[in-house]
């Protein structure tokens, strides 16, 4: 049933006007797959897209595009985004190292990274979403300068971040090794996903980053 479930959204998402397969992606015309020409954020290894859908509710002067591999995944969130008639919210099918594949210059404002994989085994660093490599992929695509907010429950992802920042000289925003030990937070950070409130309920606390390549 499972495998038969995972078609079944495949197809589906075929059909979905929010969303972009691989070939499909407006490159240099993001401003045409939204209803308004407006600054264009991006959520990277979106999931289920509770985070872009949550961003786009907060901020509808702002697009939001949630990008991931897994088809099944984004069906959920593109749903959700249909049902509500969230016109600022969209979302891409793509692997991340390839997304200067889908941008041109500078058509991108500010990027989420929110509970990605942060990649624990040795050599694997190259893989993570903070790592150099991806952030000067990034830059391709986006204005400058360029905003990265990272919100993790991995405390290595989150030091590995802080030592990128360092090396590289880069400004940090800020700065929370406990999101809900903050009782000024800004309300995006207030966005919880499902497995969010997973590691919230285990006691695991949220780390979050700003800073500005």
């Amino acid at each position: 049933m499972g495998k038969k479930n995972k078609l079944a959204k495949f197809a589906e998402i075929g059909e979905f006007p929010n969303v972009y397969e691989h070939g499909e992606a407006p490159k240099g015309k993001w401003n045409t797959a939204f209803e308004k020409d407006q600054p264009l954020v991006l959520e990277l290894a979106c999931g289920k897209g509770e985070y872009t859908l949550g961003l786009a509710r907060l901020y509808p002067e702002k697009n939001f595009l949630g990008l991931d591999i897994k088809g099944n995944r984004i069906w959920k969130g593109a749903k959700a985004g249909l049902e509500e008639n969230l016109n600022n919210a969209a979302f891409l099918r793509c692997q991340i190292n390839r997304i200067t594949d889908h941008f041109d210059a500078e058509e991108v404002s500010e990027i989420w990274i929110t509970f990605a994989d942060p990649q624990p085994r040795d050599g694997k660093a190259k893989k993570r979403l903070t790592h150099l490599n991806f952030i000067k992929m990034y830059q391709q695509i986006s204005k400058s300068p360029l905003v990265i907010n990272l919100k993790t429950d991995s405390l290595l992802l989150y030091e590995f971040t802080k030592e990128v920042i360092e090396e590289n000289g880069f400004e940090t925003l800020i700065d929370v090794d406990d999101v809900y030990a903050w009782e000024n937070r800004p309300e995006e950070l207030n966005i919880k996903t499902f497995y969010e409130n997973m590691w919230l309920d285990q006691g695991i606390k949220i780390k979050y980053l700003r800073f500005k390549v």
